[in-house]
């Protein structure tokens, strides 16, 4: 039972990250089980089950927001879609933590760029969505690689789709992120059925797919009205940061350092961040009252 309680607790604040940033709940949790000694295919076939409930609540909660940008869903996850499978079949026969520090290397420096990014903002309009549709030539293979990556390493359809579409000046932080999020309901969907082809239906570790079912539904909604009343200019930092976090853990994983050293750069990292989101909150306050001034 206090196991229950515990994987429920996990999948709640894993999903509340997720939907609110458009990303985490694979990443952080296929880190709490591998610590738990899963096997990482075990892991991934897992969270992906359960994310079949979380992430179909998440984008309607979304769609009822008005998070999505319904024209950019499917181009995005029927790629994804089809890279998941082979990922899954990829992964029950190699271990998925293998090439997950370079991927970590490349999503470090995208949520670099993200923070740099928003925190040079000048003007609020520049967040504004373009009415002109992204290149299908960009969404198809970003869509592609974001699936398998996803059943590579138990999750990389936020971190990776999410980073390069905020990236992008034509949709607007909170649609990037309720997108996302819905568009990984499909991806998530043939990345089980993968999982279940190549490993079995006695490979998953039920237990933790129900608390995890029942922690993030719960946070699925509260995800989904937070990310809409954010400023753009805060959320795209708090993404940023976020990603920037999750990936130098991976990489430093894979680098011998002392407990010191460790300390010292988490300490680092951490106070950039807050301080990040306090000038982010400033800026947009800012922002905000030179727009009133100019209107009136």
């Amino acid at each position: 039972m206090n196991k229950l309680l515990i994987f429920a607790l996990v999948g709640f604040f894993t999903q509340l990250i997720d939907g609110a940033l458009g990303m985490g709940f694979g990443l952080t949790s296929s880190s709490i089980l591998l610590t738990y000694g899963l096997a990482p295919a075990v892991a991934s076939a897992s969270i992906h089950m359960a994310q079949v409930a979380t992430t179909a609540a998440s984008g309607f909660s979304h769609f009822k927001f008005g998070n999505v940008d319904r024209r950019l869903v499917l181009k995005l996850a029927l790629p994804g879609a089809v890279s998941a499978f082979f990922g899954a079949a990829l992964l029950s026969r190699i271990p998925g933590e293998t090439i997950r520090p370079y991927i970590s290397v490349f999503l470090l420096g995208l949520g670099i760029y993200i923070v740099v990014r928003f925190l040079s903002l000048n003007r609020n309009k520049t967040l504004n969505k373009s009415d002109k549709p992204l290149n299908k030539r960009f969404i198809y293979p970003l869509g592609f690689v974001g699936g398998f990556l996803d059943s590579i390493g138990g999750g990389g359809w936020g971190p990776v789709n999410t980073p390069v579409l905020l990236s992008r000046e034509k949709i607007e932080p909170r649609k990037v992120i309720g997108t996302v999020d819905t568009s990984e309901f499909i991806v998530t969907i043939s990345a089980t059925l993968g999982f279940l082809t190549f490993l079995g239906w006695e490979q998953f570790s039920w237990l933790l797919v129900f608390a995890f079912i029942i922690g993030g539904v719960i946070a699925a909604p509260l995800a989904a009205w937070l990310v809409r009343i954010m400023p753009p200019l805060v959320l795209g930092v708090l993404a940023g940061g976020f990603i920037v976090l999750t990936n130098v853990r991976t990489i430093m994983i894979t680098i011998p350092l002392n407990s010191t050293g460790t300390v010292l750069i988490y300490s680092l990292l951490i106070a950039g961040y807050i301080v990040a989101i306090v000038h982010s909150v400033k800026k947009y306050v800012k922002l905000k009252r030179t727009n009133l001034r100019s209107q009136t």
